[in-house]
């Protein structure tokens, strides 16, 4: 088992190399209406997503894993460049939400990546990542806002910081 991850009753966590065999679970879990809420995120069609991950998969400076729990794909963790900083995200599908699996998935990966510091933008409304970053250490050293994805007001953003 690597670094940070667990096994309990509650499920076992892995982190892998994302393989294009996943990507069909990705494409579904970011498809999610109610993730998307969450995460103030507009859904990709299938081509723009294929684009999308085609690009991430062809970078090797973006590092990026599958989480798997109890072996099925649950979501993705990764990290890359952007403006000059190093920015970390993730994705849970949904019905894998409520499970600790978010907060075991991060902690494995930070254990596993040791840039510093790492960055995450979190939409303010959404409690559950924002507490997911708090355990693995981040703090908020800031806000923003972003463009709405469905127009309308902008969503308020806090930015997150593991030094």
């Amino acid at each position: 088992m690597i670094p940070g991850a667990s096994s309990s009753s509650v499920g076992r966590i892995v982190l892998r190399d994302v393989r294009e065999g996943d990507l069909p679970a990705f494409f579904e879990h970011q498809a999610d209406p109610e993730g998307c809420r969450m995460a103030a995120f507009t859904a990709r069609d299938q081509d723009a997503f294929t684009k999308h991950w085609t690009k991430i998969l062809a970078d090797p400076a973006v590092i990026k894993k599958t989480i798997l729990f109890d072996g099925a794909v649950a979501g993705n963790v990764g990290c890359w460049e952007t403006q000059g900083h190093r920015e970390i995200g993730y994705w849970i599908g949904r019905d894998y939400w409520g499970k600790g699996i978010a907060s075991r998935a991060v902690a494995a990966f930070l254990a596993e990546v040791a840039i510093r510091p790492l960055h995450a933008h979190v939409a303010k409304h959404n409690i559950a990542s924002i507490r997911v970053l708090e355990k693995s250490g981040f703090t908020v050293t800031g806000e923003d806002n972003c463009p709405a994805p469905t127009g309308g007001d902008p969503v308020e953003e806090f930015i997150m910081t593991l030094a």
